[in-house]
């Protein structure tokens, strides 16, 4: 089995496939403006298994459309969503979110947690505009560095897994320039890392391995994420997900 069908083992059991919480999807909600709007027509791209996608389809008067390209995701958000009552308010999708089902101004409003990253946080907002109606809302969850020096092992991690790691006012200046005025910003506090990722994931690497039979691929994958959570534990305080929330310019 190769490395992406063992991290899709992994993950495919977790309420979350990176840091979130329902309170901080409630709390970009709100800063939406959108709970009071009627109608909506909502895409949740790279949702995994529907952690935010569940917390919208109970927020908002929405049609939502759970974009992800894992139909093993999918899946579990179709389950969940019909122990919920909520199936009737969700249309799962396997796609890339390269290559999106929608027509231009077609929706009120793009979520994406901790998924933009997959197409880079500036080529995922020039992609997407267009999908979103005159002074539709734009809600992502992106990784930030929360000041302006890091330590030198943090800063060579995220600048080799991912180049666009930046600060907020970074990224603020990146929704401007792309068409966008900022409406709300906060970093995901230090429970969406440890309480709601990292240690149901932890919990599931014993069995993990167990399924790979302790294979050395199945062991690789376990020390790349045990290595990424001690480098949260040993720097949280300069590093998280920054959740930036944007309205389209007309």
């Amino acid at each position: 089995m190769d490395d992406f069908r063992l991290l899709i083992d992994l993950h495919s059991e977790g309420h979350r496939q990176g840091p979130g919480g329902d309170r901080e999807t409630r709390l970009a909600v709100e800063l939406s403006g959108l709970r009071e709007a009627a109608n909506l027509k909502v895409a949740d791209i790279g949702c995994g298994t529907g952690a935010s996608t569940l917390v919208l389809a109970r927020e908002l008067d929405a049609e939502i459309t759970a974009i992800d390209l894992l139909p093993e995701f999918l899946a579990k958000l179709d389950q969940n969503a019909e122990r919920e009552g909520l199936a009737h308010l969700i249309t799962t999708r396997s796609t890339s979110m390269e290559t999106l089902p929608f027509a231009e101004a077609e929706l009120d409003a793009i979520w994406s947690e901790g998924a933009i990253y997959n197409m880079g946080f500036e080529a995922g907002i020039k992609s997407w505009r267009k999908y979103l109606k005159p002074n539709g809302v734009l809600a992502v969850s992106e990784l930030t560095w929360l000041t302006d020096q890091r330590p030198a092992e943090l800063q060579a991690h995220w600048d080799k897994e991912y180049t666009e790691v930046d600060t907020a006012s970074a990224k603020m200046a990146v929704l401007e320039r792309l068409g966008f005025s900022p409406i709300g910003y906060f970093p995901l506090p230090e429970y969406c890392w440890v309480d709601n990722y990292y240690q149901p994931m932890r919990r599931r690497f014993k069995g993990f391995l167990d399924r790979h039979e302790n294979s050395e691929d199945a062991r690789a994958i376990v020390s790349t994420e045990e290595h990424e959570i001690s480098l949260y534990e040993s720097h949280k305080a300069f590093v998280s997900y920054g959740y930036y929330l944007a309205r389209k310019v007309p």
